[in-house]
């Protein structure tokens, strides 16, 4: 009688889904599971060729999915490695003396040679060009005093520093790593450049230490040790110290930062610095959800400045994010607005106005785009100019929202039903065995059924096509049953249940609705008055499939319960529990 299952079945079911348990389910839980859709698609209770076959097959998927799961060694390995990791090799022969605690632990030592081969044949670049604009002749102009040179009508904007860094990772082992960067900098028609070669080891669990080499055409030779340790579960230290070879002689350098965290969002830095550019700073930064705040001040030679800054975090789908800060020290005073937002899945866009004394009006352009940096800081005046300012404010979001609207948004439209696209082929053939399994070996909703069930004639009162009201005809005895046990007690009735995306929007009017009518299916679900899904995808219950690949989907029920209409919806990953009182239709309304 039975029926062997294809690889291809195998691998596109979900055990969890299919028996409709928890994760977590006990094996009480899992054998009753087992148990209620052994009577639903037992193949001894079909006597057409055609239903039977189909019955023989879902009984064997489902008798598969238990095997699998009433097993705590396989189920370990299910759990950890899926449907593939029950056919590798080995575990036939050894897992069966081990623990799922030992099949983790076991998964976890060949997880850690995986990264370690995985690190060998990779490397991390990292990026930076900076490229510093000089456009004060739009504000700054002395048209009075040279309106007779040629071309003075026209503002000059140029380019007046440059700056290109780049890096790289070699892991070398688990715990080596070489580093290798370099930078090259022009500013006023003056350049110069420098390379690093530096080598990480991780000593410990608590802590790592690294060695550096460097040299530049406008300083000589330099050697660094760097060294980070945990002291406690809440306090690290980092200590580097580097020797500087130049013309005027040997310059040592030496910082350390000693670091506590003073709650789980907060940490408190001192650090001290000698030798070059002296000083002492202090500061306290708080990082939540919602919000960054950093507080510092800074003892030091030549520069002594206090610091205080803020940045908002949006709760949005483009992690938008507004930031301001004032800095006043010896130097002067500097007050800095902006925000950045992420425009695609690896790029974020960021645009801040500095306005300062003596520095003037700044603007700032960043673009992170993964692991490169593209800064663009624009000088726009000397002078404190509300021209300036304004134009600095305003220019970059009238910029923003254009490209957004025009080049962006359409651009994300367009990548969005591509990925769409290739999620429909890759599970095309998923999904055609699935609606196969849904829809095959049925028939229409006739008087016969119709009778046997008149609380479900209300099904009828949409027709979209015809194939949405067809049921499961490996379904019907357990349907009639179910019905008639839930009517005589005045139980639950699944009046009307469809699954897949709804568009309720006006403004997506013209998006088409994607749904099937699952009724049935959820109707042989109910058990003594109750209906429990748990926390997966419902497209991996018995009678679904889904209809909309990669798109947002949702389940929908209409039901009734001691002769009271229902109503709910929920998120297709979200666990739903009926009847409850919230869904009860009110009828006066």
């Amino acid at each position: 009688m039975a029926t062997a299952l294809s690889e291809e079945e195998l691998d596109n079911e979900d055990y969890y889904s299919l028996l409709n348990v928890r994760r977590e389910a006990s094996s009480e839980e899992l054998k009753a599971a087992y148990r209620r859709l052994c009577m639903l698609y037992h193949p001894d209770k079909h006597r057409d060729p055609e239903l039977k076959s189909q019955a023989e097959r879902l009984f064997n998927l489902v008798h598969q999915a238990y095997e699998v799961l009433s097993d705590p060694q396989t189920r370990a390995i299910y759990d950890i490695y899926g449907k593939r990791g029950l056919e590798m090799e080995g575990w036939e022969v050894v897992e069966r003396r081990r623990t799922p605690a030992e099949i983790r632990e076991e998964f976890e030592r060949l997880q850690r040679e995986r990264e370690e081969r995985r690190l060998q044949q990779r490397t991390n670049p990292k990026g930076t060009i900076s490229v510093g604009v000089d456009a004060t002749d739009l504000f700054d102009r002395y048209d009075e005093e040279y309106e007779d040179v040629s071309g003075s009508s026209f503002p000059q904007i140029e380019i007046n520093k440059m700056h290109i860094s780049q890096s790289i990772e070699a892991p070398l082992t688990a715990t080596d790593t070489a580093i290798l960067s370099g930078s090259l900098s022009t500013q006023n028609g003056n350049g110069g450049g420098s390379i690093n070669f530096a080598l990480r080891r991780v000593t410990s669990a608590k802590g790592w230490g690294e060695l550096e080499f460097g040299a530049g055409d406008l300083q000589g030779p330099l050697f660094g040790l760097k060294l980070f340790r945990n002291l406690t579960p809440r306090c690290f230290v980092t200590t580097n110290c580097a020797l500087q070879f130049s013309s005027r002689g040997i310059r040592p350098g030496l910082t350390t930062v000693l670091a506590r965290n003073l709650d789980k969002n907060t940490v408190g830095y001192l650090q001290w610095r000698w030798g070059i550019q002296s000083a002492m700073n202090t500061s306290i930064v708080r990082d939540t959800k919602t919000s960054h705040f950093t507080v510092a001040l800074q003892l030091g030679i030549p520069h002594s400045f206090a610091l205080i800054s803020y940045q908002h975090k949006f709760q949005d789908d483009d992690q938008t994010r507004v930031k301001g800060s004032l800095k006043a020290g010896f130097f002067g005073t500097v007050v800095e607005y902006g925000a950045e937002r992420k425009i695609s899945r690896h790029s974020v866009l960021g645009a801040a106005v500095s306005v300062g004394v003596p520095q003037g009006v700044s603007l700032k352009v960043k673009l992170n785009r993964a692991s490169q940096t593209y800064f663009f800081p624009i000088h726009l005046t000397d002078q404190l100019l509300p021209s300036a300012m304004f134009y600095a404010t305003v220019g970059p979001l009238v910029v923003y929202f254009a490209m957004h609207r025009l080049i962006i948004k359409p651009y994300l439209r367009a990548q969005k039903e591509k990925e769409l696209e290739k999620q429909r082929e890759s599970a095309a053939t998923d999904v055609l065995q699935k609606k196969q399994e849904a829809e095959s070996a049925s028939l229409l909703w006739d008087a016969t059924l119709g009778s046997a069930v008149p609380a479900l004639k209300i099904i009828t009162l949409q027709r979209p096509n015809k194939g949405f009201f067809k049921v499961v005809r490996l379904m019907q005895e357990s349907v009639r049953r179910i019905i008639e046990a839930e009517e005589s007690r005045m139980g639950l009735i699944i009046v009307n249940a469809w699954y897949g995306k709804f568009v309720n929007d006006k403004s997506r009017k013209s998006e088409k609705v994607k749904v099937i009518d699952v009724t049935v299916p959820l109707q042989c679900l109910v058990k003594d008055s109750k209906l429990i899904l748990t926390e997966a995808s419902k497209a991996g219950l018995p009678g679904f499939y889904d209809p909309c690949v990669g798109e947002e989907k949702n389940l929908k029920v209409l039901y009734q319960f001691r002769g009271v209409l229902h109503q709910v919806m929920v998120l297709d990953s979200e666990a739903l529990r009926i009847p409850k009182q919230s869904h009860r239709i009110d009828t006066d309304g």
